[in-house]
């Protein structure tokens, strides 16, 4: 029986493999080394009482005590980060990471959505080592599910990148925000967004992109926007009807809608229909403002985005439209703030470069918030928003470990946030 001996070496290797892949898995895992972190300062968002000095333990993926002085228990690894400012990682909650700057349309009619994956991986390399370790993807912009993918390969320790919720494609009408109208009709270009005409076809829409791995639904609700005898012109998409279709699909789902919204009276059918943010928001009257604050909406500013656009585009007039709609919204801002309308964090990045965000923070304190306003709005505003309240946004024992240090005191000045030293998610050092 030449056969004989070989098998019965492998099958004795094969239960030898076995046996020991057994007694491995009953032994313990080592538990990972805790961390102390010192600095000069540690901001408390939530009160805005700063530290002096600050620690944090951080015990695996997990912040367990935060003090002027914590325990440091054997064989920790104590960091000295020296004269900075501890205070959680950044939320953005307006991102496109499968956008970059140029011509925003033929990105997705010239690039591979391959192509515009390993950008996106890269986008969010950017953003997570500025100090942003969560955010909210507006859209992959006719990529369909492929943020699925980045912010699985994040979650699973692939590629490094914030904590993500993802929509996908953003849901629009025939001829709507984000249609190719531009192009010869015989060319048959598609859409960035999802088509959906009814309400009927925007749950089916959401059924289909929640198949693929969603976690809320975008829709553009307003679009194209002019700024005409001083007053903001931006045509409806949905009714308030065919939004609240959207938001009970959304709850079945266990998910949320954020609306792309820039002025009335879409606004207002956002407000109507409980949508859970209206992002952009130039324009809210004071029954959107009031409606907002009933049911707890949050306002997306994204200055950032039209900042940059007012000094970067094709032509002097174009440029000159953008900057026309930034001054129409820093005025109608400045009474948002005033009326008490929650905001949340978010810059539209990926039209300017991934990484540079933090300007919206800077935006926001510059044109009528107070820096630990804005730093709520950021944090605390955030992880309601993207769904993680009480597990990220503030530096409290049992929370993640999403921290970062930076330079000087952003109470003091806001821009500290731009200059972020010290980066750690979920526990494991990003940046140093």
């Amino acid at each position: 029986m030449p056969g004989f001996f070989p098998s019965l070496r492998h099958a004795f290797l094969c239960s030898s493999l076995a046996l020991a892949a057994a007694i491995s898995a009953a032994q313990p895992a080592s538990a990972p080394t805790p961390f102390v972190l010192h600095a000069a300062r540690l901001l408390q968002v939530d009160t805005g009482n700063v530290l002096q000095p600050g620690e944090i333990l951080v015990d695996g993926e997990r912040i367990r005590e935060v003090a002027k002085s914590v325990l440091h228990p054997a064989g920790a690894r104590v960091l000295d980060l020296g004269d900075v400012t501890l205070m959680p990682g950044m939320i953005d909650a307006h991102v496109h990471l499968f956008l970059h700057p140029g011509a925003e349309d033929l990105q997705t009619v010239e690039e591979s959505v391959p192509w515009r994956v390993i950008l996106a991986e890269q986008a969010a390399k950017a953003d997570v080592l500025a100090g942003f370790t969560a955010e909210r993807d507006m859209g992959t912009e006719g990529a369909g599910s492929a943020d699925t993918s980045i912010r699985d390969a994040i979650d699973q320790g692939v590629i490094p990148g914030p904590r993500l919720r993802v929509c996908g494609n953003a849901i629009d009408i025939l001829g709507g925000h984000e249609d190719a109208n531009r192009y010869n009709p015989a060319q048959h270009v598609l859409s960035n967004a999802d088509y959906a005409n009814s309400a009927e076809q925007i749950v089916e829409v959401m059924r289909e992109q929640h198949k693929q791995g969603s976690d809320f639904a975008k829709i553009y609700e307003t679009g194209p926007d002019k700024i005409i005898d001083g007053q903001l012109r931006t045509p409806y998409q949905y009714t308030a009807e065919q939004l609240t279709a959207a938001v009970t699909e959304a709850h079945r789902l266990g998910a949320i809608v954020a609306v792309h919204a820039m002025g009335e009276p879409g606004t207002l059918y956002a407000a109507q229909a409980g949508v859970a943010s209206i992002d952009h928001a130039t324009q809210l009257s004071d029954e959107t403002i009031r409606l907002m604050r009933e049911k707890g909406i949050f306002a997306v500013p994204t200055f950032a985005i039209m900042e940059y656009f007012s000094k970067h585009r094709e032509s002097q007039d174009q440029a000159a439209g953008e900057a026309a709609m930034l001054d129409y919204k820093i005025v109608e801002f400045k009474k948002q703030v005033a009326a008490g309308v929650a905001f949340a964090v978010g810059s539209d990045v990926g039209p300017f470069p991934h990484g540079t965000q933090a300007r919206e923070l800077e935006l926001m304190v510059q044109y009528g918030m107070k820096p630990l306003a804005v730093l709520q709005a950021d944090m605390i505003n955030g992880a309601k928003l993207l769904g993680w309240e009480g597990q990220i946004g503030q530096l409290n024992p049992g929370y993640f470990a999403d921290i970062i240090a930076v330079q000087g005191n952003p109470l003091d000045d806001i821009s500290a946030a731009e200059h972020v030293t010290f980066v750690m998610k979920n526990g494991t050092v990003v940046r140093q």
